[in-house]
């Protein structure tokens, strides 16, 4: 008998179902090159600056963004394909559907986008009907680290998956093997404590229904976005910064006036 991978919850978010394509802009060039498109914006519908985009695999696609203390945000995915796909979507290594710790992988729950739809996800989902507004804060205050979990700090990462169909059968999912957790030192925790976090802000109504859909067992693309405060992509050279704190007496430039008389 054929066998499907199947999931405990797929969710098909309502508001917003379709919108114009050229509406918003995904976080880097190279992100519109994949089946779908990422973006995170502000509830003004602003994109969050892209910093850099780093190397990676296969199927992968990697890149920094500004994050502003205190500002709610949204993430935007738009399935350009012609098929159904579904998304697991994780902040600080939480799935935001059920807020349990995630390792992107097709057992958990995901969120289904129809062919050509964007779709926008602001929270942490609290029911059907509503979720509770993602926003940037430090990492002590955020929802992940309330579950005492600093596995994967200020990282959205979202995993696609294919939907199958009878009477494919699809291979057993790989199951990772548990690592040791590796001891910290004093200065690596600390940087974990001043780093950027997702908060569990104020409750916005953002509907979404229940959909059958059987997911291929691995993800045929996968995202990840590093969010920092602006120090810390300066110290990073990532951004090319003026440092503040040592004065410069050409900048900014002086007010202006007119020659005072002189000194006694």
């Amino acid at each position: 008998m054929p066998r499907y991978t199947s999931v405990p919850l797929l969710l098909l978010a309502l508001a917003g179902a379709s919108l114009p394509l050229q509406a918003h802009e995904p976080v880097a060039p190279e992100l519109r090159m994949a089946p779908v498109e990422v973006s995170v914006e502000s509830l003004a519908g602003e994109p969050l600056q892209a910093i850099a985009l780093q190397p990676a695999a296969a199927g992968q696609q990697r890149a920094y963004l500004l994050a502003l203390p205190g500002q709610r945000y949204r993430i935007r995915l738009h399935n350009r394909s012609g098929a159904r796909v579904a998304a697991v979507i994780a902040v600080d290594g939480r799935n935001i559907i059920n807020g349990a710790r995630s390792d992107l992988s097709v057992e958990e729950p995901k969120y289904v986008l129809d062919p050509y739809v964007e779709q926008e996800y602001s929270g942490w989902r609290s029911s059907l009907e509503t979720v509770q507004a993602f926003y940037f804060t430090r990492w002590p205050q955020s929802y992940a680290a309330a579950f005492g979990d600093d596995s994967a700090p200020g990282v959205i990462a979202i995993a696609i998956f294919e939907e199958e169909h009878p009477p494919a059968i699809a291979p057993e999912p790989e199951v990772a093997q548990p690592a040791a957790p590796a001891s910290e030192s004093a200065a690596r925790r600390a940087d974990k404590a001043a780093s950027a976090g997702t908060g569990w802000g104020e409750s916005r109504r953002e509907p979404a229904r229940r959909v059958h859909f059987v997911a291929a067992a691995m993800p045929s693309q996968r995202i990840f976005l590093k969010y920092e405060w602006r120090e810390t992509l300066c110290r990073r050279g990532l951004l090319d910064c003026i440092d503040d704190a040592v004065p410069n007496r050409f900048w900014p430039p002086p007010a202006f006036g007119f020659a005072p008389p002189p000194p006694r």
